[in-house]
């Protein structure tokens, strides 16, 4: 959504999701946080059911055009509401009252970064580093059990221009599950998460490692602290040692040369403005 407003010339930032969660009631109790799938949503109404839950709450636009060549209140007129719980809550008792990905700030990731809080029993998180300049490295040690309780993870140069392309962690994320750490880690990157990842997992760091984001310059057993409650996500270190770690700094190898990979990384931008490809002259 970022990257198409961007390029129809809509001004939209991650300040309007955050916003828009606050107002916005998480009503379906559906997988990998929930109770249910898919097919459930489907027996109970499915998605018309949240909508016109929405609608009813002045949540959504009632008269926009949709393919069917009505508007979104004409095809929701004739929907029901009744008889949808377990599956799907009412607007009045939901969920939660507010929407579960949620937008970090903080000094790992000054642009923001992404978390959903479906399934999470706790708002806070503070734990060692253990750092990956890869996907697959990052596995490699799961694979071997080096991860511990209490550890945060961080997967760098797996962002826009880092993967290239934002790479997604659902292997990291299922093998971290597997082997029970799944609520007793944390995991932090510059790459993406699909939608079946659960846990203390947060994605979309931004600036990403390539460019010399913060997250490029954690190292093994710094301290990071994540704070739900407040939307911060922090590097416990002080400015006079980031800076040092700073003016030392280089990025990694690209590991494309040429072809369109190596064309998409140059121009890449970060994954706060929908990592688009659209240069940026000085």
């Amino acid at each position: 959504m970022l990257a198409i407003s961007k390029e129809i010339g809509v001004k939209v930032d991650l300040k309007d999701f955050e916003r828009i969660r606050e107002a916005t009631p998480h009503l379906a109790d559906t997988r990998p946080g929930g109770m249910y799938v898919m097919v459930d949503l489907d027996k109970v109404g499915g998605v018309p059911i949240i909508l016109k839950s929405l609608l009813k709450k002045g949540l959504i636009n009632p008269d926009p055009l949709t393919v069917t060549g009505k508007t979104m209140k004409q095809n929701l007129e004739n929907v029901s509401l009744t008889n949808s719980e377990p599956v799907v809550y009412s607007c009045e008792k939901p969920l939660h009252h507010e929407g579960t990905l949620k937008i970090l700030k903080g000094t790992l990731a000054p642009e923001g970064a992404v978390i959903k809080v479906a399934g999470l029993h706790r708002t806070k998180f503070e734990g060692n580093a253990k750092v990956f300049n890869s996907e697959e490295d990052a596995f490699e040690a799961i694979s071997k059990q080096r991860i511990q309780k209490g550890d945060v993870i961080v997967i760098r140069y797996e962002g826009p221009k880092g993967g290239p392309g934002m790479r997604e962690m659902l292997a990291v994320t299922a093998a971290l599950v597997g082997q029970g750490l799944g609520t007793e880690v944390a995991m932090v990157t510059d790459g993406r998460f699909s939608g079946a990842t659960r846990g203390f997992m947060i994605g979309h760091v931004s600036p990403e490692a390539m460019v010399g984001g913060p997250i490029s310059l954690v190292k093994k057993g710094d301290k990071i602290s994540i704070d739900l409650d407040k939307g911060r996500i922090n590097l416990n270190i002080g400015r006079i040692e980031l800076n040092k770690r700073r003016k030392t700094w280089k990025p990694i190898k690209s590991k494309y040369k040429d072809g369109v990979l190596a064309k998409y990384m140059l121009l890449a931008r970060s994954a706060s403005e929908g990592a688009v490809t659209i240069p940026q002259f000085k």
